[in-house]
């Protein structure tokens, strides 16, 4: 496509992954371009400037064991404790019962015994003042238990992983209408819409890229039946063709 007048292209390669370390020693100075796009999953035609606040959490449970035979006022049951921890959470509020802009907890992985269980989430929610109420409705968890079993009991590890990026992108709609243009030149109805998930294009945003995302065609994403159409591919490829033909007259642009 050398024919095609463009301004200057950079493309780079990251994991972009969800937990947010796929930019983690990204050198956007020496990308040296002003804005860009993310082409990250999503059936054909998703153009995306909103993604979930993203944190997560992992909760230690610290118990006693003794013979059950003898265990009567004596026994401090790890896994036990773990079950009440994770039933105090919402029970609406997990992503088989979620959709479009509701947060969730996700409880991703569990092992213990009676002496030490480990419960590991991540935290979502679009809207920043419910990310924060989710965290805190860990921490007030955490507190009831130890105050009912005895301090020390439950440890809980917060950590923030990633933003909406959508503070960042919304002040150049012109990306998000030139991708709604160069999707249409392709037959493409666009869907702009908030990605359930994360992208590095969040913590590009947030690094001073503004970059939204694109999709790429993908379907049932992290599942045994994940599958992409070659098509859809095809068509992507045609969409960023369009785009450099739009930005042929800007100084930077990247994908």
């Amino acid at each position: 496509k050398g024919d095609i007048p463009h301004g200057r292209i950079a493309v780079c390669f990251t994991p972009d992954e969800e937990v947010g370390c796929g930019t983690a020693h990204f050198d956007i100075p020496k990308l040296g371009a002003d804005f860009a796009y993310t082409l990250d999953g999503g059936p054909e035609g998703e153009v995306v400037l909103e993604n979930f606040n993203a944190g997560a959490a992992v909760v230690h449970i610290i118990g006693v064991n003794v013979h059950p035979g003898s265990a009567k006022g004596r026994l401090k049951h790890a896994a036990l404790i773990a079950m009440e921890f994770n039933a105090m959470l919402p029970c609406n509020e997990i992503p088989a019962a979620t959709e479009g802009y509701e947060g969730f907890y996700h409880l991703r992985w569990i092992e213990g015994d009676e002496e030490k269980t480990i419960l590991k989430y991540i935290v979502r929610d679009h809207d920043e003042g419910r990310f924060t109420e989710k965290k805190e409705r860990l921490k007030k968890i955490a507190a009831y238990l130890n105050d009912r079993y005895g301090a020390g009991t439950v440890e809980l590890e917060l950590t923030d992983s990633y933003y909406n990026m959508k503070s960042k992108v919304e002040p150049y709609p012109f990306l998000i209408e030139n991708a709604r243009k160069a999707l249409e030149a392709e037959g493409v109805a666009p869907a702009v819409v908030p990605i359930r998930g994360g992208t590095d294009g969040a913590m590009l945003s947030f690094m001073g890229l503004p970059c939204p995302n694109l999709c790429t065609g993908g379907h049932n994403y992290h599942g045994r039946f994940e599958f992409i159409p070659v098509q859809s591919m095809d068509v992507m490829v045609s969409v960023l063709v369009r785009l450099m033909e739009q930005n042929s007259s800007a100084r930077d642009f990247s994908s």
